[in-house]
């Protein structure tokens, strides 16, 4: 048995020593020929194209946000040799975790698996054939208009649309919006919806503001839908702030933003109240000029049990990488004494894509209280980084593309001790091995 690598993944290849002089003795004594098997032939419409619509299409078609369609193989041909690149270094699609570090289960898991990539590169790789047009799936469907969380009882609608000029700085919005809603009610789904313009939205944080002027942070970009009994409240008379990072498309453009909510029935109340909190204290970031590899560590202690449910990191255009490490307490004794995990890492950040993290409900981290959150973002201050447009410079905090931010939205829900015991008795007592969705072992 060997081990060798080939197209980028391991494989293990059986060699059985006497096979071979079996077939010496056969081709002398017959005459007879070792029949070779034919490679297996790659193409866009049997393989590649149902890859590219359940994975790339819904930015790769027109009037997205991708600066190209992916839906035809005549717009896909010129690109083949970028797309085995992109998918090769995991960069396309948008999903930067990790795969070999931490917890990598994911509701809204967004990347490729490795059978995928090897077929693009394959295919890339046998010289991008068009194959036979029989084979070609009908065209994916996509309607913007539609709501992923189903048919909303409240809409906050922003109420005039906001010009983009085609050139021109980066620009913030906090437009705040009355919904209208006259009782208290419990979230149980919130969804962000761009109505149109959405090339100039960079990203969009909402949150809601109580008519006694507490507040709350919605982490709603990929139609946050709570798990059964819990939620978040909206009280009567709350206030929808929108807050956009709006930026320049290369043409005049006209942007609006709305946001959705599905209730619990009326004078129900979950049993788990979700919190989205804004962490990272980054007043006093400090990267100097034409600087790699420069460190910034931040950090959250938690005073009760807690479940993690997402995990949305937020840097700028120097950010490198990032890392979440839950630090436990002295004693905790169903981490069976391990006093420090990494939860994840993002190993390219890419200020293009805001990402949203979202655990699989059998994996989101229990955090006993006293656990400490620890954040350690990385940056890149040099010509090396394709996103900084001057390295001689250096960079503090601030809230535009050319500043930068260390900082992630924790969204958890708070649990009583007896909830929390419980629920780590019954993680102990899975046996079954996680499956990890994004790199599965290629024997």
């Amino acid at each position: 048995m060997r081990a060798t690598l080939k197209d980028g993944l391991f494989r293990v290849e059986f060699i059985a020593w006497c096979a071979p002089i079996v077939v010496i003795l056969a081709s002398v004594g017959l005459g007879a020929q070792t029949p070779t098997a034919a490679a297996t032939q790659y193409t866009f419409t049997k393989d590649v194209a149902p890859i590219l619509q359940q994975h790339c299409q819904e930015c790769h078609r027109p009037n997205a946000i991708a600066p190209m369609s992916l839906q035809t193989y005549e717009q896909v041909r010129p690109f083949a040799k970028a797309i085995k690149d992109k998918v090769s270094a995991r960069m396309m699609p948008p999903w930067f975790v990790d795969p070999n570090v931490g917890i990598n289960k994911f509701k809204n898991y967004g990347g490729l698996t490795d059978d995928e990539i090897a077929t693009l590169v394959k295919w890339v790789d046998g010289g991008a054939p068009m194959g036979n047009p029989a084979d070609m799936p009908p065209p994916a469907k996509f309607d913007d208009d539609i709501w992923h969380i189903g048919t909303p009882e409240l809409v906050a609608v922003m109420r005039e649309d906001i010009v983009v000029k085609a050139r021109g700085p980066d620009t913030w919005k906090n437009i705040a919006v009355d919904p209208g809603l006259t009782e208290d009610r419990y979230i149980k789904a919130v969804e962000i919806k761009p109505t149109k313009g959405r090339r100039v939205i960079h990203h969009i944080g909402t949150s809601l503001i109580y008519p006694d002027g507490g507040s709350a942070v919605i982490q709603a970009k990929n139609a946050n839908i709570f798990e059964e009994n819990s939620g978040r409240l909206m009280k009567a008379g709350t206030k929808v702030v929108f807050g956009l990072h709006i930026h320049p498309y290369a043409e005049d453009t006209t942007t609006n933003v709305e946001i959705g909510f599905i209730f619990y029935p009326k004078g129900y109340v979950p049993k788990q109240v979700a919190v989205t909190e804004l962490m990272g204290d980054d007043s006093q970031l400090d990267l100097p000029p034409n600087t790699d590899n420069i460190r910034y560590d931040s950090y959250l202690i938690l005073s009760k049990p807690t479940r993690l449910l997402s995990y949305a990191p937020h840097m700028h255009t120097r950010a490198k990488a990032e890392c979440l490490e839950a630090i436990y307490p002295q004693k905790s004794e169903q981490r069976d004494g391990s006093k420090v995990e990494t939860l994840n890492c993002i190993n390219h950040f890419d200020f293009n894509w805001m990402m949203v993290y979202e655990y699989a409900t059998d994996v989101q981290p229990l955090l006993p209280p006293g656990t400490v959150l620890h954040l350690i973002s990385w940056y890149n201050n040099t010509a090396s980084n394709r996103l900084n447009n001057d390295p001689n410079n250096w960079i503090g905090y601030g809230q535009r593309s050319i500043d930068d931010m260390a900082m992630a939205w924790m969204t958890y829900v708070n649990l009583t001790e007896d909830e929390f015991q419980q629920a780590v008795a019954e993680r102990k007592a899975k046996t079954k091995p996680i499956e990890n969705l994004s790199s599965k072992v290629t024997q």
